[in-house]
């Protein structure tokens, strides 16, 4: 994987074509997001990780998606204002996309192929479904919606 996780083309919330290289030499969460699911929450440790943590090279990237339950159902707009809002958000969130079936995003088919979930399957279970990237943009490990990001701080702290 490594260096190729950087070139994915993604869409910022506000509309925007970039890609992942922004980011390259950092150490990334990437994570699939949603405003209406009882993991919602997370958004507020997911912004607590990327406040301690973004001086030293660290970044949290939301994708919104709308797969689960239709949990996500706002347009762009909707979506950061309730980030911002309820949670604060400051980190990059990037346009909904799809994270399972016909439509997944190759960001994801890649993160999924490099980081397997449960008994080595590689769909996406639920929103918030986290990937630990490193600095060399490889996935080191993937942790389920119920992962706590408050649990994360030792994984990160390693990367960093």
């Amino acid at each position: 994987m490594g260096d190729t996780i950087y070139g994915h083309r993604v869409e910022t919330l506000s509309g925007e074509q970039t890609d992942l290289s922004e980011h390259r030499g950092k150490v990334m969460l990437i994570v699939n997001t949603a405003s209406k699911c009882g993991f919602t929450p997370q958004y507020e440790g997911l912004e607590a990780l990327y406040e301690r943590y973004r001086d030293r090279g660290f970044v949290v990237l939301g994708f919104p998606c709308n797969q689960f339950a239709k949990q996500e159902p706002g347009t762009a707009d909707e979506i950061a204002s309730f980030c911002e809002k309820n949670y604060g958000v400051t980190f990059p969130m990037y346009a909904k996309i799809d994270v399972n079936g016909a439509h997944t995003h190759p960001l994801y088919e890649e993160l999924k192929s490099a980081a397997k979930g449960v008994l080595g399957s590689k769909a996406i279970k639920w929103n918030f479904t986290k990937f630990l990237v490193d600095r060399k943009g490889d996935v080191v490990e993937r942790f389920g919606s119920n992962v706590d990001p408050a649990a994360l701080d030792q994984p990160i702290e390693r990367l960093l």
